[in-house]
């Protein structure tokens, strides 16, 4: 199997810094996978009130995670670009 990911020899992972974005996101991801869930239970399941319920919750979580998120990234100060790299 180690053969087929020949492809990936040289690639870097994730730096730190991307690695903590991503972990502060994390309520945000979860969320998005907690509304999928609830409106692929709508799908197989159909609506009805515990469906509904279901759907708002998440809808409410998704809001409430994407607001933290981006007051999180408004309260962060704005990087600026290095000479190397274009804007």
């Amino acid at each position: 199997m180690n053969a087929d990911l020949h492809y990936l020899d040289g690639l870097e992972g994730p730096s730190m810094a991307e690695l903590a974005e991503i972990e502060a996101e994390m309520p945000l991801i979860e969320a998005e996978v907690e509304w999928l869930d609830a409106q692929i239970t709508v799908l197989t399941v159909g609506f009805n009130e515990v469906t509904r319920q279901m759907v708002r919750r998440a809808r409410r979580e998704r809001l409430r995670a994407a607001c933290t998120v981006l007051a999180a990234r408004a309260a962060r100060p704005r990087r600026t670009t290095s000479p190397d790299r274009v804007a």
